[in-house]
Order: C-alpha cells, then structure tokens, then sequence
C-alpha cells in the first residue's frame, strides 16, 4: 500500500487527475476500476475520482509495489528510466540570489550569461536552479513535480540580467501569467549607451523577428508579419568624461530583443552588444580590453505590482502595489560611479 498526502500544489485538481499523474504509464481504463474495486481510495472512503481535493486529503493505493513500481515507470529529461524522479544537476543547495519569495512565487536575480529556461537538455537554467534550490529547501518534491513544476515566468535574453519571476504554485503560476499577459505590469529596464542620448518619452515602431537568425527587424511602417512595440525611454545619467549615458526604460510592450534592437534603431545601441551594435563596434571592443564587458549593458531592474484592492486573487493581493527591485552589475559602477552591485 502506498499513501499520499495532498498538498497545496495538488489542491483544486480532480482525485482522477492526480491519480493519472502518479500512475503515469496506468491506462485510464485501469485508475477507474481500481477506484471502483476501492483499491484507491480518498480519506478512507470509496471515490469516483471526481472528487475535488484539498489539502491535507489522504490518498491510498492498495496496490503491489510491483504494480505501482511499473506504473509510475518514466522517462527522465535526460532519458534515463526513472521511478518519480528527476535529475537534479548539484547536490548543494544552489546559489541563487533571491529578491522576494513566499508560499506561491519567487523572484530572483539572474546574472548575465545565464538562461532563463534551458534551450537544449544539457543546459542548467534559472529554472532548474530554482527548482534545485526549492528541492533542497524541501518546498517540493520529486513526486509533487509530477503534478506541477516550478517554472519562470518571464524570460531575460542570455546576456540580460536582471529579476526573474517564477512560479512556486499553481496559484503562483495563474496570478503572475494573469498580470505579465494584461500588461498590468510594470518593467524597468537599465541600459547603457554610447553618447549623450537624446531620447525622453514613448517611442512606437513595428518589430518583425527572422527565427532563422534570432534577430529582429524594426520598422517605422508596418509591414507584413509586423507586431506594434511601444517603448518608454528617459535619459537617467549622463557621464560627460566617458560620453556614455544610463538610460531607463520601461517596457510597454514585451516583444523579443524590443529594446535592443528599437534603442540601435533610434541611434543607440546598447554598449557591449554584439548583435544590434555593429555601429559602434570599436567602442565595445575598447570597453571590453577595459573593463572586461563582453555582452549589453542592459539589466531588469524594478518590476511594480499594479493595486489589487479588489481582486479574490490572494497571490496578487499579497503583491499589490509592491515594488521589486535589484542592484546593477558592478560594471555600471565602472562607468557611473557607484550605480553598480
């Protein structure tokens, strides 16, 4: 007989679901009988498996270790034959910078360099240090990802750095897609650039991405296969000795490379960017052999929470209004001072 408990990860789902998901390789047909033999039950009961559960309910499969074992039989990322577990990548706790977290989120800083999710199986991401380091913290387990994975919400360009926001909870996951989706979230950016930027209010294009290259191609007119991007640029700072300005931006609309390729567009490109700044490639080459930056200066900053006074959401209750903010690299210290980490 094996016992589980329900927890908050599994609360709301239907018996059936979980139980499709704990017997993984189980054919429906199979999870049904049992239920109907009570081989599975809920709270000591008999189940029809279309029981909403709650945290805390108790499920209880009086199978075999033998059925169970090659029910719950699956394959791992890595392709490895694995009874409910996944490959964890270290044995330490991972060493991630955290900005906030709770029950449902966690927010975190990514350092340039970094994936936000992997691109290909081998890669080790923000979100598998995430999930590593809830594992050690014993917020999750192997078998509770069987039901829901932690997972990033927002994504930063490799060489972007920045905050992450990252689901904990289903809860977690429905309060951060619902605000990033309706734009009710606010996100500034930092970035450097060469020169003194003339640039002060809402700048509108058209963006177009070619998948063959991963680049994006920006437009004054609308052309086919062109999305609207809307762009909020104010000049920060200004260092007269190194002509280098820090720019602020809030990102209206979230399309890929946006401000990379819209500030390259307007006339300034972000230093240390190799793809969108082929015009002042001396200057990154100089700034490299300098002061060692190899990619764009260009960080997540601040994320602001819109007001939920009035919603049932407890998640975005909790994160109403809130405003969540990092430190900058230590190269934006390089070149204005004591603006860096």
């Amino acid at each position: 007989m094996k016992e589980t408990v329900v927890t908050k990860n599994e609360e709301g789902y239907k018996l059936k679901k979980i139980c499709t998901r704990y017997l993984s390789n189980a054919p429906v047909s199979f999870i049904y009988k049992m239920l109907r033999k009570k081989n599975i039950v809920l709270n000591d009961k008999k189940a029809s498996g279309d029981e909403v559960l709650k945290k805390g309910d108790v499920i209880k499969y009086y199978l075999s270790d033998e059925t169970i074992d090659k029910f719950r039989a699956y394959k791992t990322s890595e392709g490895n034959s694995s009874r409910g577990k996944t490959s964890v990548k270290k044995t330490e706790t991972p060493n991630i910078q955290i900005i906030y977290e709770d029950e449902d989120v966690i927010f975190v800083y990514k350092e340039e360099g970094v994936l936000s999710q992997k691109a290909k199986p081998g890669d080790y991401s923000m979100n598998e240090m995430i999930i590593d380091y809830l594992l050690h913290k014993g917020d999750i387990t192997e078998e509770s990802m069987e039901i829901f994975k932690p997972s990033v919400c927002n994504r930063l360009d490799r060489n972007t750095s920045g905050i992450i926001l990252a689901s904990k909870s289903p809860a977690g996951a429905r309060a951060l897609t619902s605000v990033i989706r309706s734009r009710e979230l606010k996100k500034y950016y930092k970035a450097v650039v060469p020169g003194e930027a003339e640039l002060e209010g809402i700048y509108k294009a058209y963006l177009k991405k070619d998948e063959k290259t991963n680049k994006v191609e920006i437009s004054e007119v609308q052309g086919k296969d062109m999305s609207l991007i809307e762009t909020a640029i104010t000049l920060s700072e200004y260092n007269d000795d190194k002509d280098m300005s820090l720019l602020e931006i809030e990102l209206i609309t979230g399309k890929s490379h946006q401000i990379r390729a819209h500030l390259a567009y307007l006339g300034y490109p972000i230093l240390g960017d190799i793809k969108y700044g082929r015009s002042i490639k001396l200057i990154n080459t100089v700034y490299n052999n300098k002061y060692g930056i190899k990619s764009q200066m260009l960080t997540a900053w601040k994320v602001v929470f819109p007001k939920a006074d009035q919603t049932s959401d407890e998640v975005l209750k909790r994160l109403s209004g809130r405003e969540f903010t990092c430190e900058l690299p230590k190269a934006y210290g390089k070149i204005f001072g004591n603006t860096g980490r």
